[in-house]
């Protein structure tokens, strides 16, 4: 059954029932709502009820009507509704009270502890359509979403204005504002009162004040006294026992307007805003790390490859000269550091861009097939070759065949490579016709290819013809800042992708990431990435969804050995990126070349050599 609520100035709230076609409102006792305010007239206004709507309308034309602040003659009412008829504060709600007041017990007096249960059912109503909007716009403008809250505290609540102010750097600052007509308040500072702000803030806890001025701890405040405050409500916004702020709701002409379980209520809609405000405002520096992330990428990317440290730019820079000639060109590296990727780029940035880039593990292939797959083969070439087939050099015509892991291509098979790319012809397997073949030839290994030669595994005619240009790719672990923005980059890639609520990484996982040594390189940062995502049910990666507990970081070294560790491999990195030459890389450190024959052999497990052997490089 519908109600109509009156907020007289002295005394607690009353409801009157709407249960016949026409409810009359005025001061004459003759109204189905008899009420005494200054201003009313003695036949008022009248609620009619047409069989489908409410509508109230004017009876006295010199009486005058707000309906939610505005002038109206006639209008619809709806629950919520704010009532002024003269100076007589109303509300209407389409729920039923279980206190009533009529026109025969209109000066009873009502116990202030009823419990008011349409007021908690409109509450309630509220508060779940409150929770609604959140869960549906997470992810939308966050001074709409305060707005749409505050809209709601001021309904259920009755009072004139909803203020909810938070903190920047330690002070309250209003964020949003609104009144009775659902309209933003442009100098809100201005309406609050700042000694009951205050009060709340140090003590982290709700306040009810039911008549402000002449309230023993607020009524000779200076704030209090210039707004002539009369009722005020204001809750702290808490987030893990942490103040956000606080939510405040007043009314400078009705006293008493609120009573306990309005502070409850209100207390339950600050609960939900520090929810999604906490989350809102994690949500919004993620955004901008994001965006900082797209500005940084932009500066940092070459192609699909990221990087921003010296070697990197050496590498991107010896990339661009390459990629517009037709040589050869060695990828060399550990495991896991994108050779694929500068392969990729190599053929992207080449005439060849419109051809086809053609890959090949030669690691990945038995040894009895790796031929066919390479050349081809002719119908009955060999068992199961029921047919013709083309191989990957024929597939990489006018394109780049990129050759991964070369390093584990058998001998055998390294001579007919040479031939293919010394005379630009190939021989499917079980036929005599060459065929021609125009392509680049990109190649990549982990393996550092001098030392396989000394050993016979790999063909030194054919590392140079490989070899014309080496482009090395330093190991992650020394590549600086770059692997936190590789990590946000594979973040954010692999997150959409899996539609995973994890939006990034928590402050002690970016220093766990940096801190790590990351021996499978960038393939194992992006493995241990997709996991977290996958498992992780928590917004924010800790270091042990990455595996990178306490347990993961690298053990403190005795300085001695930590010096002597750190020597050994610049040496062994000078070395590579000199392609094994002993006698240029002592020349490069300014050192004796038995001292690069001593730590390589210290590599391989084999004991120093005991004087004066010369370096064979």
């Amino acid at each position: 059954m519908p109600t109509i609520r009156w907020f007289p100035r002295q005394g607690p709230p009353r409801a009157y029932a709407v249960y016949k076609p026409v409810t009359t409102l005025g001061r004459a006792l003759g109204n189905d709502v008899a009420l005494e305010a200054a201003g009313l007239a003695d036949h008022h206004a009248q609620v009619v009820f047409d069989g489908r709507d409410f509508n109230l309308e004017e009876i006295d034309r010199h009486g005058e009507i707000l309906i939610n602040g505005k002038k109206k003659r006639r209008s619809r009412l709806v629950h919520g509704d704010r009532l002024t008829l003269g100076e007589a504060e109303l509300a209407f709600s389409m729920f039923a009270e279980t206190t009533l007041a009529t026109s025969h017990d209109a000066d009873r007096d009502t116990d202030p502890t009823t419990p008011d249960v349409s007021a908690e059912l409109a509450g309630v109503s509220k508060l779940h359509e409150f929770s609604e909007r959140l869960m549906t716009h997470v992810k939308g403008d966050i001074d709409d979403l305060l707005h749409y809250m505050l809209d709601g505290v001021v309904d259920v609540t009755g009072a004139e204005r909803g203020v909810l102010l938070l903190l920047q750097d330690g002070q309250p600052v209003v964020r949003a504002a609104r009144d009775m007509k659902k309209e933003t308040i442009t100098d809100a500072s201005g309406a609050i009162s700042d000694s009951i702000v205050r009060r709340v803030m140090e003590t982290k806890k709700p306040l009810i004040v039911s008549d402000a001025l002449t309230d023993t701890a607020f009524g000779k405040s200076e704030s209090v006294v210039a707004l002539n405050l009369s009722s005020v409500m204001c809750v702290p916004l808490l987030a893990q026992g942490d103040l956000l702020g606080v939510l405040y709701v007043g009314s400078q002409r009705v006293k008493g307007l609120f009573d306990r379980g309005s502070l409850d209520l209100l207390g339950i809609f600050a609960g939900q805003a520090s929810l999604i405000l906490a989350n809102a405002m994690l949500l919004s520096s993620l955004r901008a790390d994001k965006d900082k992330l797209v500005k940084e990428l932009h500066d940092k990317r070459f192609g699909d490859i990221i990087g921003a440290c010296a070697s990197m730019l050496d590498v991107f820079k010896k990339l661009q000269k390459v990629a517009t000639t037709d040589i050869s060109v060695l990828i060399t590296g550990e495991t896991g550091t994108g050779k694929e990727l500068i392969a990729r780029e190599v053929h992207r940035r080449s005439p060849r861009a419109n051809g086809p880039f053609v890959t090949i593990n030669c690691g990945a292939i038995p040894e009895n097939l790796i031929e066919s797959e390479l050349f081809g083969h002719v119908k009955g070439a060999f068992t199961g070759a029921i047919a013709s087939r083309p191989g990957k050099f024929q597939a990489a015509q006018n394109g780049t065949l990129f050759l991964d892991e070369i390093g584990e291509l058998p001998l055998n098979l390294q001579v007919k490579l040479l031939r293919a790319l010394q005379e630009r012809i190939v021989y499917r397997v079980g036929d005599s016709r060459p065929e021609k073949v125009d392509i680049r030839i990109v190649a990549a290994t982990n393996k550092n290819l001098d030392e396989e030669i000394k050993r016979s595994a790999f063909r030194e005619d054919l590392y140079y013809r490989l070899n014309v240009v080496n482009i090395f790719l330093p190991p992650l672990r020394e590549r600086g800042d770059d692997v936190l923005i590789i990590a946000k980059a594979l973040l954010s890639k692999h997150a959409d992708e899996m539609h995973s609520k994890v939006v990034g990484f928590a402050p002690p996982t970016l220093g766990a990431i940096r801190k790590y040594p990351w021996p499978g390189n960038i393939r194992q940062l992006e493995n241990r990435i997709k996991k977290a995502l996958v498992l992780c049910d928590k917004a924010l990666l800790q270091p042990e969804d990455l595996d990178l507990g306490p347990e993961a970081q690298a053990p403190i070294l005795p300085l001695e050995k930590a010096k002597e560790e750190f020597q050994r491999k610049y040496v062994l990195d000078a070395l590579e990126r000199n392609n094994g030459n002993r006698t240029q890389t002592a020349r490069d450190l300014g050192v004796d070349p038995r001292t690069i024959f001593r730590y390589l052999e210290a590599e391989r497990g084999a004991p120093p050599p005991g004087g004066g052997e010369g370096d064979a490089g």
